[in-house]
C-alpha cells in the first residue's frame, strides 16, 4: 500500500476512533465514516448501511463527492433509508465478511438484480464489512458514476482496512456509551431514593405535626390563622405530590430497563411514619409477588397508601390501623382499616378524591366506608397485566 495512503487511513480512523469514544451521537458518527470513506477511495458515493434482524440492509448514512452522479434522476432520490434486499451483493458482504468489488453495479450478475432506484446512476462499486467478527454491524459502500473507472485492488483493501478500524471504534463506543448510561440511571434512582425516602417522609411528618397542631389549638386560634395554617398544611401536600412526580419521572429514564419497585419497603416505611405521628404502629399485612408489580402501578399504589395514612392521622384519633396489601390473579389490592371516628362531617374529601382519581387513571377503583362506630375503611383496587 502506497505510504501516503496508509498514513491518510491511518488518520481517518483514528479521527473516527475519537469523535466515537468522546461519546458522539452515533447519528453525528457514521456520515464521518462515510465522509472519511468517499475520501479515501476516490469514490463519488459512499453508504453505511445496518444489518436488521431479517437480514436485509438500511441506508443509515450517505455521502456525495463533488462530482455526483451523472444522472440526474438519480440525483432527486435521497439513498438515506433505502433497504436493500437480504440477498443483494451488500447484505452478502455483511453477513459472510468478504469484500465485493464490480465495475459495472447494473450489469454485473451478483448486484444488477438488487439496484435501488437511488443508486442506478453508478457503475464501479465496492463494499466491505462493516464491524467485528463478533458484532457485525452492517456493510460500508463505495460507488462511482457510470463511465468511471474501476476501484483498484489496493483501493479496496483501504476500504476493507477502514471499515473494519471504524467499525471496531464503533462497537466500542457502544460499550462506553452502555456504561455511562448505566452509571446516570444509577445516579437517578439514588436521587429518587433520597427524595422518595428522605425528603418526602420529612415533608410528610412535617404537614402531620402542622394539622395535629392546629386541631390541637382548636378555637383558640384566629380564623385568619387557622386558615394560614390550613394553607401552609396544603402547600406542603401539593409539594409532596410534585416530588413524586419527580420521582417517577426519574425513575422512568429508561423503559426498557425493568425497575424493582420496592413497594413492601414503603409500605413499611409509611406505616413507621404514620405510627410515629398516631402513636400506635399500623399493622402491615403484605402477600403476593409485590417486587413484579409495574413501576408505574407501585407509584399509584405508594401514594393511595400515603392519601389514607394522612386520613388516619389527621382525623381518625384511631388506636389500631390495618395496612393490606396483596396481588393475586385480580390484580393489586391496598386496604387501610382503621376502629377511629370516621371521617368528621365537613372535612375536605380533597385525598379521597385523589385515591378515586389514581385509582381511575391505573383502570381500577377506590371505595371508602366510613362510620363513627366502626371508623373508617378505604380499599383502592387496580388490575395488573
Amino acid at each position: 500500500m502506497d505510504p501516503s495512503l496508509a498514513g491518510r487511513t491511518l488518520a481517518a480512523a483514528t479521527g473516527i476512533t475519537t469523535a466515537a469514544l468522546s461519546g458522539d451521537d452515533p447519528d453525528l458518527v457514521l456520515p464521518m465514516v462515510v465522509e472519511q470513506a468517499v475520501g479515501l477511495t476516490g469514490a463519488d458515493l459512499g453508504l453505511a448501511m445496518v444489518r436488521s434482524d431479517d437480514g436485509t440492509l438500511t441506508v443509515e448514512a450517505a455521502h456525495r463527492s463533488d462530482g455526483g452522479p451523472l444522472d440526474s434522476a438519480a440525483q432527486s432520490v435521497d439513498p438515506v433509508g433505502a433497504v436493500l434486499s437480504a440477498r443483494s451483493a451488500a447484505a452478502r458482504v455483511a453477513r459472510g465478511g468478504v469484500p465485493v468489488v464490480v465495475d459495472e453495479l447494473t450489469a454485473d450478475p451478483r448486484t444488477a438484480p438488487f439496484v435501488p432506484k437511488a443508486l442506478r446512476g453508478y457503475g464501479p462499486f465496492a463494499v466491505a464489512p462493516f464491524g467485528t467478527l463478533e458484532r457485525r454491524l452492517g456493510a460500508l459502500a463505495v460507488y462511482r458514476r457510470k463511465g468511471a473507472s474501476g476501484f483498484a485492488a489496493e483501493t479496496v483493501e483501504v476500504l476493507t482496512a477502514f471499515a473494519a478500524q471504524a467499525g471496531l471504534a464503533l462497537v466500542l463506543a457502544e460499550g462506553t456509551t452502555a456504561r455511562r448510561r448505566v452509571a446516570v440511571y444509577q445516579e437517578r434512582e439514588r436521587i429518587a431514593r433520597d427524595l422518595h425516602d428522605v425528603i418526602v417522609q420529612r415533608l410528610y411528618a412535617a404537614g402531620m405535626q402542622l394539622d395535629l397542631l392546629g386541631r390541637g389549638l382548636g378555637n383558640r386560634l384566629a380564623p385568619t390563622e387557622s386558615q394560614r395554617l390550613s394553607e401552609t398544611v396544603d402547600q406542603l401536600d401539593l409539594t409532596i405530590e410534585e416530588i413524586r412526580a419527580t420521582v417517577r419521572a426519574l425513575r422512568s429514564a429508561d423503559p426498557g430497563e425493568p425497575a424493582s419497585t420496592g413497594l413492601a419497603d414503603s409500605v413499611r416505611a409509611e406505616a413507621e411514619t404514620a405510627g410515629e405521628l398516631l402513636g400506635v404502629a399500623p399493622i402491615v399485612e403484605l402477600t403476593g409477588a409485590l417486587d413484579e408489580v409495574p413501576t408505574s402501578v407501585a407509584d399509584h399504589a405508594r401514594a393511595a397508601i400515603r392519601e389514607a395514612l394522612s386520613n388516619v392521622v389527621r382525623h381518625s384519633g384511631a388506636s389500631r390501623v390495618v395496612i393490606r396489601l396483596g396481588r393475586d390473579a385480580a390484580g393489586l389490592r391496598v386496604q387501610v382499616v382503621d376502629n377511629g371516628c370516621g371521617i368528621p362531617p365537613g372535612v375536605s374529601r380533597r385525598g379521597l378524591r385523589h385515591l378515586e382519581e389514581r385509582a381511575r387513571a391505573a383502570g381500577g377503583h377506590c371505595t371508602v366506608r366510613s362510620s363513627a362506630r366502626t371508623g373508617t375503611d378505604v380499599t383502592w383496587v387496580v388490575p395488573l397485566p
